[in-house]
């Protein structure tokens, strides 16, 4: 037999094998196709859980410093009953203002310390500037106070400074 006549029943073999695989193939795709949406759906639906899980997270973590923060609302209301004596309702209020002062200490929170400080750009924000015997840039007086939650600069000491 001569290679041609060879090589043409070997053609339609080829083509058979090379029929039989494109099922084969389109199966495959297909699968890898389900499995990429599938994979899709969920992490579609995990994006939308940890967003549900982050904003509850938030919603409650809110609820822990309000219950913290009820009693004092209590004593204001308290206080506010009893107006008739000056020097009582005064010392309350500072009471209050203690109460209040530590549930937000226990928190985290720092006031930034300022008199007779220098100047930290960081911390503090200059309002007013005037002369004076101390260095430059020396804090005369805290004109409004600045803190801090952990290492975060929560509100910056107003103040004033040496020129």
């Amino acid at each position: 037999m001569s290679e041609k006549a060879e090589e043409k029943k070997e053609e339609p073999n080829k083509q058979k094998k090379h029929e039989e695989k494109k099922p084969a193939e389109k199966e495959v795709i297909a699968d890898l196709t389900d499995t990429c949406q599938r994979l899709q759906a969920e992490f579609e639906n995990y994006k939308k859980r940890v967003e549900r899980e982050r904003e509850d997270f938030i919603k409650y973590s809110k609820a822990k410093i309000i219950d913290e923060i009820l009693p004092v609302l209590d004593s204001f209301e308290i206080a506010l009953k009893n107006t008739s004596d000056k020097d009582k309702f005064i010392k309350g209020v500072e009471m209050i203002y203690a109460q209040l002062f530590s549930i937000l200490e226990k928190e985290g929170l720092k006031p930034i310390k300022a008199m007779g400080e220098k100047l930290d750009p960081y911390k503090h924000d200059v309002l007013m500037k005037a002369s004076s015997d101390k260095p430059e840039d020396t804090i005369l007086e805290e004109l409004q106070k600045g803190y801090m939650l952990g290492e975060k600069v929560l509100r910056h000491t107003k103040v004033k400074v040496a020129k």
